[in-house]
Formats: C-alpha cells, structure tokens, sequence
C-alpha cells in the first residue's frame, strides 16, 4: 500500500502513515464462503467497548462447519441479534462473551473457551485496544499459519511467502503448530498450546491450487509438491509421444507440475495460454458470470498451438467451468489439432466445509461422473467428452501424500475421499448428499442445514 502511494502522491502517502503510525497492526483479505460477498463483510470485525481489553479487532481464515449451531444458540439460548449471515459474526461474539466478566481474562484463557466450542478450520489473529495480540491456529491445523521473530519485530500471515517479501530470514519462519497460539502482551511474546492436537488435519489443496507457489506450509514447499505431481502425471502418461506433442500448463498454479511432467516425458513445455494479468482467478471469484470471466482470462498463442498435439496441464478440476471454456478457445483460436487434459490432482467428488468455497455436490464436476468413487479408463472417457477433450487423466488419491510428504492422516482430503476429520464436517456432507440426491436448487449447504434443523 505505502508504495502504491509513493509512486503516486506522496502528499496522500504521508498523510496515511500519520493517520495509521502504531506499533501493531493487522489486516485481512476476504475471500467468501459464507454471506454475502460485499464490504459489510469485509476483515478485520471490530467489537467497540468502553474498556480497552474488551475492545478488538480481529479476522480469520478458514470456516466453521458448526456455524448453524453457534449461531442459533446466540438467538434462541441469549437473545443476541445477529447482523449479518457469517461465522466471523459468530466468532466476534464468541470472543466477546468470553471477555464479559470482571476483570481482565487473558486472551490465551479466551482462545481456549471459544476453541472447545468451534468445529472447523481457522488461522486467527486478534488485535485489543491495549495493543495485546493474540494469532491462532485450529487444533488440525487445516488451514496453514506462519509467524517470524527478528529482534522485537513479530509478524505472522497464512503463508511464508508473505513474511519472506517483508524482509524477514527463511530461517526465522516457522509454522504455528495446530492448537497453539502466539500471545503479545505487557512487551512479552509466549507462545501457548491451548488445545490438544492428536492428529492433524491440513487442507491438501492449499499445496494444490491455493498457495503461492513460493511458500513453505507445515515444513514442506509448495513448489517441490507440484513438481512431484508432475512426476506422478509422466509416470502415468500412456500417450504415444511424437515430435507435434508439447506440455501446455494452464497458467500460473500448474506450471510447476507441468514442468515436471515435460522434464520427465522429454517433451518441450511451452507456453501456448497467456494469462490475462488483469484477471482475477476465476474459481476463488465465484458468481455466476465465471463462464463469461474464464473465456476473457486466457489467450492462447496460435503460434505455438497451430497443429499441435497438447498435453494440457491443469492444477484440478473443480467445476469445469474454466476447462470447458478453454478448450474451446485452445481450438477455435489456438489451432491446436489434439488436447489430452492432465490434471495434477484426484477428482473433486466432494465438498468442502472448511474454507473453500464449494459446499455443494452438484455443482461439481465429477461425482456425476462417479457414482462409485472409482476412476476407470471409462470414467475418464465420459469425462473427457463432456469437457470437450481427445481424453482426459486425474492422479490417484495415493499421490498427494507423496508428493505433500505427509502421512494420509495427517491431510484433510475430504474433497477427493468424502471423508470429514470433525463431527460436523460428516452432518454436512449427509445433507449435501441429501440434497444432491433430491434434485433441488442448488444452494450452500449451511442455507440448506438451516432449513432442515
């Protein structure tokens, strides 16, 4: 931010800094999973109160899948009114109840009421009016959380790359553990458990789609765990392989994959799609114009397409709605005489109550596809025609832990398993199920929960 002002108006520069000078600060960039999608919803939440520790700010990454139960025994059980139709609500209330009392509670003694009673994922920062800070992660650590130490300066964000473009040594960031919290208070930083953590729960897919590519989660890279994938994809690949054949990745996520996948095969990787800069990435997005923002997000180079046989690299398929659309334009505009998808990841047979914004079965691509759970040659075949391609190939479930280095039970693979690491995580998936069987109106599963409560 201040450099954006710097380059533009120093006067307008300076005044911010003056306006926001202080020795601790935090922020938050939304990306919504539950609500709507407008600024009455944006991060950091602030709680006003009289007393300085009972007034905060916080915000947090992540989901709780017991937002329904939470949220109505703050109705029906304390007659609170609630404004708005997410978790942070619930979460901000939570905190707030727990600092009700006389006297000064510690923020580490609040993290470890609220925690007993939340189901889900979050990476949490908390900021009170005395300047105390409190920075959090959920017991299964399944959403990532890092934090580095130099001299008196501290500083913690969802991933690594964050704190490594702030100036701060490799060396000196760590992952918080699951379950434990940093707490600045009286000039003091501790680190504190303040739950239990048996097992583990990290979400796969931040290794897969989600993080930047320069980032280091729970001690492993994300640039190595695609490149494995990519590994995994040349040792599977079947194709006859001739001199017309290139590995095309889709851009930015799987290009560390394909690469991989090209080193292995032999086979130059090029690339054929260029990625509009000014285009936002479509599945974080949502909304019912992706169709529309998927055929402006990519151009592809007919140069280098034009009678070309492609193996087109994809971090995972979701909903399709980019694929299909690319694909059309790979041939209509690009020229390219065959394109065989390759995607670096399982199917997405499942939802996601945790922080990512796919709570549906039926707006998935592949449990149409699936009716078992099993990929066959077959499968793979209805798939590839419905998207459009001359064939298509997922990678097995096996290869994510290989390439993420984690025991299976250490990840949250509920997207590609139907298998939930928390109580609530199951109930939702049975009413997805549930509704996905009916045939009704798509909607989020926590607005059909609601209904069948």
């Amino acid at each position: 931010v201040s450099e954006a002002f710097r380059l533009n108006h120093r006067g307008k520069l300076e005044s911010l800094m003056r306006r926001y000078a202080g020795r601790a600060a935090i922020g938050h960039v939304r990306y919504a999973t539950c609500g709507c999608d407008d600024l009455s919803y944006a991060q950091p939440f602030e709680r006003h109160h009289l007393q300085k520790h009972k007034w905060f700010s916080f915000g947090f990454n992540g989901q709780l899948a017991n937002y329904l139960d939470l949220r109505q025994s703050l109705i029906d059980v304390d007659d609170y009114h609630l404004a708005r139709e997410t978790d942070t609500e619930i979460i901000m209330h939570e905190i707030s109840r727990e600092l009700s009392g006389h006297g000064r509670t510690p923020l580490i003694d609040v993290m470890r009421k609220i925690s007993s009673r939340f189901d889900g994922a979050y990476s949490l920062v908390l900021l009170n009016a005395l300047g105390e800070m409190l920075v959090a992660r959920d017991p299964l650590g399944i959403k990532p959380l890092c934090y580095a130490i130099e001299g008196r300066l501290f500083a913690a964000a969802s991933e690594s790359v964050a704190l490594l473009n702030l100036g701060f040594s490799p060396e000196n960031i760590k992952s918080l553990l699951p379950g434990q919290a940093v707490v600045i208070s009286d000039g003091k930083l501790e680190i504190h458990q303040f739950a239990h953590s048996g097992s583990t729960a990290h979400c796969f897919f931040e290794w897969i789609y989600f993080a930047n590519v320069a980032s280091t989660l729970d001690d492993r890279s994300v640039y190595l765990s695609r490149t494995v994938l990519g590994h995994e994809l040349a040792r599977l690949e079947t194709l006859e392989l001739d001199e017309d054949t290139i590995v095309v990745p889709v851009p930015d996520t799987s290009k560390a994959a394909a690469d991989a996948m090209a080193y292995k095969l032999n086979v130059p990787s090029v690339e054929g799609l260029i990625r509009n800069r000014y285009s936002g990435r479509t599945f974080i997005e949502g909304g019912k114009d992706r169709r529309s923002r998927a055929q402006a997000k990519y151009t592809p180079l007919r140069e280098v397409l034009e009678g070309k046989r492609v193996l087109l690299v994809e971090d995972s398929i979701v909903r399709s709605t980019t694929m299909k659309a690319l694909l059309g334009r790979l041939r209509d505009v690009g020229g390219a005489k065959e394109i065989h998808v390759r995607v670096a990841c399982p199917p997405i047979v499942a939802p996601c109550f945790y922080g990512i914004d796919m709570s549906t079965v039926n707006e998935l691509f592949a449990p149409g596809f699936m009716p078992d759970g099993r990929q066959t040659e077959e499968v793979h075949q209805a798939m590839a025609k419905a998207l459009g391609a001359d064939s298509l190939r997922y990678l097995p479930v096996e290869s994510i832990a290989r390439a993420i280095k984690k025991d299976t039970d250490q990840l949250c693979q509920a997207c590609i398993t139907g298998h939930y690491p928390t109580p609530c995580g199951q109930k939702l998936y049975q009413i997805a199920m549930d509704q996905d069987a009916s045939g009704n109106e798509p909607q989020r599963t926590y607005e059909i929960a609601e209904g069948v409560r």
